[in-house]
């Protein structure tokens, strides 16, 4: 299916509704977001308090203080959520210990279209600096989006096709921030114009650089460091010829060498609304060229690397909305997106060492039903498509293309006090590798897999603002392209990985508990999780040694996860509008791979906690978090030190909440301690930020 073809369709469906009616409704008339107790990431908007799994919503002044360069990053603070931290350029969000091909990054409800998927060091090709909300999802409403989403949805919401018609001449939006610890300076911004009462156009931009990014310690982990010092003067002549020297590598401090990056976007769009239906493109550009933390040898007979990776992406975005009014289908929702992505990995020459092409389709139309009592649902087809090629010396994947067909249904009943949920999805997966004629090393075929997967979930409020929910699910997940084909060097993880034609579809059942409730100055939630998995597909550490690196094979076992998110915050004065405000959060993840033990890169239990003055114009805060130790680790990882950050917040709003200008002010890791993720495959040789000072400016008008 082309892109076109997906166009065409969609548009034939707006322009076949009903006439347009001449008059703008009233939401178009203003530009509030929805309030972040209502989820979006959904055939249907939903209370964020009725949804009967774990799920998050940043926006506003949160996602303002929250903004870094990376939406891992970005996300971090979220319950539940760690981040792969390959160094400051790229960071994946990480759910429940889940990460990679089991997480969906989404913008606007259709994939990103990049590689971040197969490898820590590729970036999510979605900028957070154009953001106006970024929801966090699990349980049944995921399966809206793939059996991939088997760990969760991360859906980034922004207006590059717009949703409203402005009352203005124009709106605009900016943001600018900078941030010491990498000498960060970014700024973004959107414009949308109104052309007639129906018809609205937008542009967006970005830009974004930095320098080295500075750290509070050494670069290596101390583990690593008495590794390196150890064998200082053992270097082999090759390691010598390259400059390689283990001393000198076990002294670097201050600076995390090889991490600065540049990234600019560009976004056009339009969009035709009315009060029955909408219609909207858009394209954009990313480009960016930014540097992965050096991978120190430490060791006899080890490679270095740091390379640099230059990335572009040029991007087509459709979205199209009916209401048709009738007494069975409420309305039909059509979203599309295509994009031509490359990334090339380049020497320190600046010549090209492997090449990556990929160009993805996805589009899906919902069908939202006319609510009938208390019953309302939805459900649609998706389409997704992508040929995928890697060039160069270390290619460790073949040619190959991915076809998936999806149908999908969500339903829920509705009787107040109690609420019952229940999801499903079919998929047809088709794989095929295609090596070319040298690359004899490859698989070459085609595997094909029918999956089915399925959700039930029930709720009770047992007051209006209390309420406990349970869902269960089962869900079936085909194996990936890289799980299925890879077969040799990937510098960027330091491993050669072998996979496996012959995989299973992952299966796993999974169970959760969630309690909501608030009160007069206080709120609280909870969530506990259990997931079963079979034929769970993890890398195993063979031994072997291919290419100077270590070889990981990809094999499939049972595993168990389990562990639970807590968050609440509680007003403990009031003197006139200021309030002083607690708050706090904990996460835990526990995971084992049956007949191997832990599974890699859990992150460790977690607790922040903070206290704030919240104002008409002015709120300061300040927060700890605590991070335990990993020590369940597995035979290719290192133990995870402990750490604790100390953070200060101030918002400050000039003209209060009537004029859309605000200025936020942070100050992270105040005592410059030497922080590592354990969820990193980097974390010995890159450690988080030290001490940070931002201060970032938004308006809107």
């Amino acid at each position: 299916m082309k892109f076109s073809t997906l166009l065409a369709s969609c548009s034939a469906l707006t322009l076949a509704t009903p006439a347009f009616a001449e008059e703008p409704t009233p939401d178009q008339d203003n530009h509030a977001q929805p309030s972040d107790q209502i989820v979006v990431t959904a055939a249907f908007e939903r209370n964020r308090q009725d949804i009967i799994s774990g799920v998050s919503v940043i926006q506003g002044e949160e996602l303002t203080q929250a903004l870094r360069p990376t939406l891992g990053e970005t996300l971090n603070r979220t319950p539940g959520v760690s981040a792969t931290s390959f160094g400051p350029n790229a960071s994946r969000p990480v759910l429940r210990g889940l990460q990679g091909e089991r997480v969906r990054i989404l913008t606007d409800g259709v994939g990103a279209f990049d590689v971040s998927n197969t490898s820590a060091d590729h970036a999510v090709v979605i900028n957070p600096l154009l953001a106006e909300r970024i929801e966090v999802l699990r349980g049944p409403a995921t399966l809206l989006y793939g059996s991939s989403a088997i760990g969760g949805v991360v859906n980034v919401i922004d207006k590059r096709i717009p949703r409203v018609i402005p009352d203005e001449i124009a709106h605009v939006d900016m943001l600018a921030s900078y941030g010491s610890a990498s000498n960060e300076r970014s700024i973004g911004g959107a414009v949308d114009v109104p052309v007639g009462d129906k018809f609205v156009v937008h542009a967006d931009g970005s830009y974004l650089k930095t320098g080295n990014q500075r750290i509070g310690d050494y670069v290596l982990a101390p583990s690593a460091r008495l590794t390196a010092l150890a064998n200082a003067g053992t270097e082999t002549e090759d390691q010598l010829a390259e400059g390689i020297d283990f001393a000198a590598s076990a002294g670097l401090r201050g600076k995390l060498p090889n991490s600065a990056a540049e990234t600019w976007t560009a976004g056009v769009g339009a969009a035709l609304i009315t009060d029955t239906g909408n219609l909207g493109i858009a394209y954009s550009h990313y480009d960016s060229l930014y540097g992965i933390p050096v991978r120190y040898a430490i060791r006899p007979g080890e490679e270095q690397e740091g390379p640099r990776l230059d990335v572009a992406q040029d991007r087509l975005d459709l979205r199209a909305e009916v209401q048709t009014g009738g007494s069975l289908i409420q309305s039909i929702k059509a979203r599309a997106g295509f994009a031509s992505y490359r990334h090339f990995e380049l020497e320190p020459d600046g010549g090209i060492g492997t090449a990556f092409y990929n160009k993805g389709l996805e589009g899906r139309v919902e069908l939202v039903q006319a609510d009938r009592g208390p019953w309302k649902g939805a459900s649609g087809v998706q389409y997704f498509s992508r040929d995928f090629n890697v060039i160069g010396d270390e290619a460790f994947l073949p040619k190959n293309s991915t076809q998936q067909l999806g149908v999908f249904t969500l339903q829920q009943l509705d009787f107040g006090a109690l609420k019952l949920e229940g999801g499903a999805r079919y998929e047809h997966t088709v794989l095929e590798a295609r090596p070319l004629l040298d690359q004899t090393q490859f698989f070459s075929g085609k595997r094909t897999f029918d999956t089915v997967s399925g959700s039930v979930g029930a709720s009770y409020g047992f007051t209006p603002d209390w309420r406990f929910g349970v869902n269960l699910s089962r869900t079936v997940r085909a194996p990936s392209a890289e799980e299925l084909f890879a077969n040799g060097p990937h510098a960027g993880t330091q491993a050669f990985e072998v996979g496996s034609p012959d995989f299973h579809p992952e299966r796993a059942w999974g169970l959760e508990a969630v309690l909501r409730g608030k009160g007069t100055g206080y709120s609280f939630e909870a969530s506990a999780y259990h997931n079963w998995f079979d034929n769970f597909i993890f890398e195993d550490l063979t031994g072997a040694v291919e290419d100077g690196l270590p070889v990981y094979q990809f094999g499939q076992a049972k595993a168990r996860y389990y562990g639970f998110e807590v968050q609440g915050n509680v007003t403990l004065a009031k003197l006139g509008s200021v309030e002083l405000v607690a708050d706090g959060l904990a996460d835990y993840v526990h995971a084992n791979i049956v007949g191997f033990g832990p599974a890699p890169r859990i992150p460790p239990l977690r607790v922040q906690g903070g206290l704030g003055l919240n104002g008409t114009k002015v709120d300061l805060r300040g927060e700890v978090e605590w991070s335990d130790s990993q020590t369940r680790t597995t035979a290719f990882e290192t133990q995870t030190a402990s750490f604790t950050l100390v953070n200060a917040q101030l918002n400050f709003r000039p003209w209060g909440t009537e004029r859309p200008l605000s200025f936020a002010l942070s100050a992270n890791n105040i005592f410059d301690v030497d922080a590592r993720r354990h969820a990193s495959f980097l974390k010995d040789f890159a450690p988080l930020a030290g001490r940070d000072i931002r201060i970032t400016a938004r308006a809107s008008f």
